[in-house]
């Protein structure tokens, strides 16, 4: 006679969650790193350009920080939108150019702007359907009988 132990659903999704903010939080700090790497030039080339990339390195740290020391539930949803507004800055700089920074149009293979578009993009993979599961799991819960002793950190 075997045994078998199968994990517990809120153990299951409590390392789930752990791994996925730990997982985002290093991509943050990534896109912190390629920032500050891009940024050397940037503040005689394009001022404007050069403290946005002060604002996304800031932000990339404190939303890491928030993922890995907090329990908020806004942590996940900021770093998606921190990375997506990133994303379609990029995007827009190698397409139509940005206001006196018209150098990088067309520019797609540049290295750093490959890892760039690596790292921001493996964070949305994660962290939209960890998103998604948590605000599913919130649900859940709500529906849960006795769900109206549970307080909001709980839910």
């Amino acid at each position: 006679m075997t045994s078998t132990t199968q994990t517990p659903p809120d153990l299951t999704d409590t390392v789930r969650d752990m791994a996925a903010r730990a997982t985002v939080a290093v991509g943050l700090l990534g896109v912190g790193l390629i920032h500050v790497i891009d940024s050397v030039g940037k503040y005689t080339e394009t001022r404007y350009l050069f403290w946005m990339y002060m604002g996304l390195i800031l932000s990339s740290i404190a939303i890491a920080g928030a993922l890995l020391f907090t329990r908020s539930r806004l942590a996940m949803p900021a770093a998606i939108g921190l990375v997506a507004s990133a994303l379609a800055g990029f995007i827009l700089d190698r397409t139509t150019g940005l206001p006196n920074a018209s150098g990088d149009i067309g520019n797609w293979t540049e290295p750093i702007g490959l890892a760039n578009m690596f790292v921001e993009g493996a964070i949305l993979f994660v962290a939209v359907p960890a998103q998604l599961m948590a605000a599913r799991a919130v649900t859940h819960a709500r529906a849960l009988p006795g769900a109206s002793r549970l307080s909001p950190a709980a839910a």
